[in-house]
């Protein structure tokens, strides 16, 4: 197969070069393969080298060229839901284990980037999660209060406060999280293919797996020039889940998240915007979030078309945005316009399943990709090292398909619509 471009975003003009992923051209027995070579399959492909397990990844085009490498760059702690319902849908010790895991993921995720010196431009300059009606910025409030409760590193601030540190008077309440903070995602991708080879894994571009069965006392997966005979499989496709495993595809809606970037700022509109440099996403209906880079360029993500996109003016209404909350940012030139498809499940929480002996599934990080996929990986290494004795961090689940799949981008088109008017109308 040819191996497609990536998308056309500022990613892609400016990250560390890749390592060599050359596809798979002879049949290989391993202990652990895994498809898809975004954060999912290569953190767990570095956390099983790590402990001598033989890992191979299969990755359709490149490391990095999904979600992973095209994502807003946020390094964002904790799950959709506060941390009072996890317990409530998965019992007290169960739910304390997963919030300790979900809101640790950031620390883990730029300790991982630390040890293996991976150059992505990594911060840790904190998540502002932000409000600009009075029933979003009460919900944060309290999702602050029940963080802060169970000890971890949160501020509920105000509208003065936001002004100075976002210099825009939209917000009326926000939750900061020191843990936050932000990332090159296509370098840090490139990095974490290198660190896995560097460990021992063995990682294949424009390789997909064409299908999968048993074979004995193995698993068999088709590729286009070779066969791999392995004890163990995890698959981890996210957003671009196929039919390799039955129903897997309609258990999640694949949703286009797209981003706008503006040529690098000067010094002075980038301190009035962002000075201290936090990553920042509102809670609405249709979530907005952005950041500013380390070359001062500002990064606005959101919803858009649900198609390929290859310009700013695809996704107009981030300029359009921008520039209500900042002003000074009229006659600033917008280069970049892209996205790419990422997973979201119907009860928002992320997926692992187990659907027969030595198959591990991971997908569905509902827009928290970043770090949750990172550490995921150390959890993924362990439960296919250890089997159904190694508990996980979080729960394992049996696939169930979404009720009237089919109609999903129907029904995306229709929830985006109509979250933008309730949001102009404070709903």
């Amino acid at each position: 197969m040819t191996r497609l471009p990536l998308p056309p975003s500022v990613y892609a003009d400016t990250a560390v070069a890749p390592v060599a992923t050359p596809p798979l051209d002879t049949d290989k027995t391993v202990s652990v393969a895994i498809v898809g070579g975004g954060y999912t399959g290569l953190s767990t492909a570095l956390h099983l080298a790590e402990q001598g397990v033989e890992a191979l990844v299969l990755e359709a085009q490149e490391p990095g060229w999904g979600a992973s490498g095209n994502n807003g760059g946020h390094t964002n702690p904790g799950l959709k839901h506060d941390p009072d319902q996890i317990e409530a849908d998965f019992g007290a010790e169960l739910g304390r284990r997963m919030i300790a895991f979900a809101y640790g993921t950031t620390n883990f995720t730029h300790d991982l980037i630390r040890r293996y010196q991976i150059p992505c431009e990594a911060r840790q300059n904190g998540t502002l999660r932000a409000a600009y009606h009075e029933a979003s910025a009460a919900a944060i409030e309290k999702t602050a209060q029940q963080c802060i409760r169970r000890g971890m590193p949160v501020t509920y601030l105000n509208r003065e406060q936001l002004r100075e540190m976002t210099g825009t008077d939209r917000y009326i309440g926000a939750m900061l999280d020191t843990r936050g903070g932000d990332l090159h995602p296509l370098s840090y991708a490139r990095g974490l293919a290198r660190a896995a080879i560097s460990a021992g894994a063995k990682v294949h571009g424009e390789t997909p797996a064409l299908s999968l069965r048993r074979d004995g006392s193995r698993w068999r997966i088709e590729t286009p020039r070779a066969v791999v005979h392995a004890d163990k499989v995890l698959l981890a496709t996210n957003g671009f889940t196929d039919d390799l495993w039955p129903a897997l595809r309609r258990t999640i809606v694949p949703v286009f998240s797209s981003i706008a970037a503006t040529a690098p700022l000067s010094d002075a509109v980038a301190r009035s915007i962002m000075p201290t440099r936090p990553v920042l996403y509102e809670s609405g209906h249709i979530t907005v979030y952005y950041r500013i880079d380390q070359q001062n360029r500002l990064l606005m993500g959101g919803r858009g078309p649900m198609r390929w996109i290859k310009s700013p003016h695809d996704v107009a209404y981030l300029m359009r945005y921008a520039e209500r909350l900042w002003p000074q940012l009229k006659g600033v030139a917008w280069t970049h316009g892209w996205n790419s498809r990422l997973a979201i499940t119907g009860d928002h929480y992320p997926h692992v399943h187990e659907p027969a002996e030595s198959i591990l599934i991971s997908l569905g990080c509902n827009g928290r990709g970043v770090a949750l996929s990172t550490a995921m990986g150390a959890q993924l290494a362990r439960r296919l090292i250890g089997g159904a004795r190694a508990e996980i961090d979080m729960p394992i689940s049996g696939i169930k398909p979404i009720p009237m799949h089919a109609f999903w981008p129907v029904g995306v088109t229709t929830a985006v619509i109509a979250g933008r008017v309730r949001d102009r109308l404070g709903i």
